[in-house]
């Protein structure tokens, strides 16, 4: 019987960082829960002289990857590398050497997922990527050991903390998107470079992951509908306070007559409900299965220690998986390898919903019955209107909520009122989720 289990981590950052902690601050609880004890044995990093505030073993650091990956001690690499190139490469050497992997690179696994799974498969390795989505949240296990009985009709995920953190602070404070950004900036919420996360890309990619396990299909991230939130302003956030909602950037994916609606953009979601009271850098995922109905998972999203944490569960997993000669025994996927289906993505054009319209006009006779009147021929029943204030041939702000409509509908109808002459800037469309009343 194995006396140990050897642990070698590539990169060293903040996530790095966190695992060494975990696993060596929690030794004696991991080694209680395992049977053994789970040892870190190497460490590679290009930078191996910086302090990272915690005392490790003598010898374990190094500048060579391969030194981990063909270490004999070791027996589970994890790739901390973040990137794709590189840390593709790390992936598949460490599988061809026979050794069990853990990955927090959303990233790598959105667009090279199938890659990597089909080598574990034949590697007969396991691949364990927790953290990928959610940080600290266990919502890969549960979409792969807890609900697995569950026909999983949709998934709702606030899945990026920077772009929950500007929301939340535009929505309390007023402030204008520019100003709470560089504020983020500032506080180590964003990146210098931000793009990822507030044009809605990070999440697209956690949004990628999940939609695989759940419906065991392969997804190519360049079908999921991807929108971010620099566009909101304050004055759409106020107006939604105004109709009982709260902006949320939303990972969504809906299973609809065997086809799969996957899409990131800003959502209008009732201010009563559990996922609009998510505030600041946490996330939320709500998981809604035939069987077990709604399930919500909330927390840390990000950052040293929650990260750390889910790295952390998916070596003691394995470790217990290597002591029970079980490797493979949860698929890597969800699905079995020559179970997973292609699932047809629906385009946005053809999804339904709730619409948030704000149309900048000149206030002047007929404008509203002009707008309508284009809605109305377009199919687009309106729920509620709003036009504060009177100001004669200045402009103003009409702000409309429709009943259900078919988003190609919605566009045709958009592309034809922002023609308008009575028009001064594009129309502002947020979809909205909550009942059709």
């Amino acid at each position: 019987m194995t006396s140990r289990i050897g642990v070698g981590i590539i990169g060293f950052g903040t996530v790095g960082t966190g695992v060494a902690k975990v696993l060596l601050d929690n030794a004696a609880l991991i080694r209680r829960r395992v049977g053994v004890p789970v040892d870190l044995v190497r460490i590679a990093d290009l930078d191996i002289t910086r302090d990272r505030g915690i005392l490790l073993p003598s010898g374990i650091l190094t500048t060579d990857a391969k030194q981990v990956i063909h270490d004999p001690a070791v027996d589970v690499v994890i790739e901390l590398i973040g990137g794709y190139d590189i840390a593709k490469r790390v992936i598949l050497e460490a599988m061809a050497a026979g050794k069990q992997v853990v990955t927090a690179n959303k990233a790598l696994l959105a667009l090279h997922g199938e890659e990597i799974f089909e080598a574990a498969s034949r590697q007969g390795v396991d691949v364990g990527f927790e953290a990928s989505v959610g940080g600290g949240i266990p919502v890969v296990r549960a979409l792969m050991e807890g609900l697995a009985g569950n026909t999983i009709e949709s998934i709702y995920g606030i899945i990026n903390g920077t772009s929950n953190y500007i929301l939340s602070r535009m929505t309390r404070e007023g402030e204008s998107f520019d100003s709470v950004l560089k504020d983020a900036q500032q506080a180590g919420y964003a990146e210098a470079d931000p793009t990822f996360d507030v044009a809605g890309i990070d999440s697209a990619h956690k949004l990628a992951i999940l939609v695989s396990l759940a419906h065991g299909t392969p997804v190519n991230c360049k079908e999921i509908y991807t929108e971010g939130i620099t566009h909101i302003t304050p004055t759409d956030i106020a107006y939604a306070k105004e109709f009982g909602f709260t902006i949320k950037l939303l990972g969504i994916a809906k299973l609809v007559d065997g086809e799969v609606d996957a899409r990131v953009h800003p959502t209008m979601v009732p201010s009563v409900s559990p996922i609009a009271q998510v505030d600041d850098v946490y996330n939320a995922i709500q998981l809604v299965g035939d069987a077990v109905g709604d399930v919500v998972l909330y927390g840390r999203g990000a950052g040293s220690m929650p990260t750390g944490s889910a790295v952390v569960s998916d070596v003691i997993a394995i470790g217990r998986n290597l002591l029970k000669g079980a490797v493979g025994r949860v698929p890597v996927a969800s699905f079995r390898q020559d179970q997973r289906r292609p699932l047809r993505m629906k385009p946005i054009e053809e999804i339904s919903s709730l619409y948030y319209l704000r149309f900048m006009v000149v206030d002047r006779p007929g404008v509203l019955a002009q707008i309508a009147g284009e809605l109305g021929r377009c199919g687009i029943s309106i729920s509620s209107m709003l036009q504060q204030g009177r100001r004669e041939g200045q402009t103003v702000p009409v702000v409309i909520k429709t009943h259900m409509a078919k988003e190609r509908d919605v566009q045709t109808a958009l592309r034809d009122i922002n023609r308008k002459a009575f028009v001064s800037e594009p129309a502002t469309l947020i979809r909205v989720e909550g009942r059709d009343e």
